[in-house]
């Protein structure tokens, strides 16, 4: 075991050499940044908690909200975050998100597929039982 402590572990040290006095400080914007921050625009939905006054200054746009799993997502989000129906309505609209692009896949060749093959079960069944 070690006899020395370690320099800092001290809860009563002076003020000055505290690990969590810089975040007791108001922060400051970083040399380099752009200052005020200008917030982006977006031309489809973004939902936002509930809480939240308004959006934050850079948010993701690339998959915006469509279908039931749109439908789903804005379900969810009509409830605060602290509920557990908000987060299991975003999983489930999740996992159906993952059922309509899996069926967006498969319509151009399935529709087709089972087309074929209710016209050829409409003529096995007219032309078999002559």
């Amino acid at each position: 075991m070690q006899t020395h402590p370690i320099p800092g572990a001290a809860a009563d040290l002076d003020l000055a050499s505290r690990p969590g006095v810089p975040m007791e400080r108001a922060p400051q914007p970083l040399p380099g940044a752009r200052v005020p921050i200008r917030h982006q625009r977006s031309d489809v939905r973004v939902f936002k908690h509930v809480g939240r006054a308004s959006l934050p200054p850079v948010f993701g746009t690339a998959q915006p909200p469509h279908g039931l799993s749109g439908l789903l997502r804005k379900v969810a989000y009509a409830y605060p975050d602290h509920l557990a129906r908000h987060w299991m309505g975003l999983l489930l609209a999740d996992r159906v998100d993952v059922w309509e692009h899996r069926l967006r896949g498969v319509l151009p060749w399935a529709l087709p597929a089972v087309g074929g093959l209710a016209l050829a079960r409409w003529g096995w069944r007219r032309f078999a039982t002559r």
